[in-house]
């Protein structure tokens, strides 16, 4: 998808709609995505919602951004501890990312949305993230719109370890988990069908 600065919002999510609507068309299908990619499947989620297209059978999240405002507790708490962000140094970013949009608006900050309705959630972050908070916020508030949500919580990680499965194990059994849970949450294959079913 096109990026910020030479292309802010809505530029990535209109192309991940555009993707979306073509794999929606071909069936059902899973969603995931990590940090700012995270934050795109959140708000497109809400915009599939939006606009009547299908939702995924299921999504999982990593280390995803929720909140474009950064008023998440862990964003002071472990300003010190994040391997990767400093939080100081995160609102050019934004600012690169919005050109001037609401931070309110729930498709540049999903926390912000009405998630009723949402497919089965599974979050994966890092205890010493300053991102933490926008995974266990999101959780709980999706929790109480009735969303099924699986939060974890991983301690001595940084930023999406799930990048380093090659070597690391905690990457490796964190990518287990989601596959596991996307397989869990998949329509059944057209093999499945009974014997006389008709295959749709």
């Amino acid at each position: 998808y096109r990026l910020a600065p030479e292309h802010p919002f809505p530029a990535a999510l209109d192309d991940a709609a555009s993707c979306w609507s073509a794999f929606a068309a071909a069936g059902p299908a899973g969603l995931a995505g990590d940090s700012a990619g995270g934050n795109l499947a959140l708000a497109l989620m809400l915009r599939a919602r939006r606009d009547g297209l299908p939702l995924p059978e299921a999504a999982v999240l990593f280390s995803p951004s929720t909140d474009m405002r950064g008023t998440g507790g862990s964003m002071r708490a472990n300003a010190r501890r994040d391997a990767m962000f400093d939080p100081t140094k995160m609102e050019p970013m934004v600012e690169a990312y919005l050109a001037g949009h609401d931070p309110d608006d729930p498709l540049v900050s999903p926390l912000r949305g009405d998630l009723t309705g949402l497919p089965p959630l599974l979050f994966h972050v890092g205890a010493r993230e300053v991102l933490r908070d926008d995974s266990v916020r999101f959780a709980e508030k999706a929790k109480e719109a009735g969303v099924a949500v699986t939060l974890r919580v991983w301690p001595v990680v940084p930023h999406v370890w799930q990048l380093a499965h090659s070597f690391l194990p905690e990457a490796r059994r964190s990518l287990a988990e989601a596959a596991a849970f996307l397989t869990s949450h998949a329509a059944p294959s057209r093999s499945a069908a009974a014997p006389g079913e008709a295959v749709r």
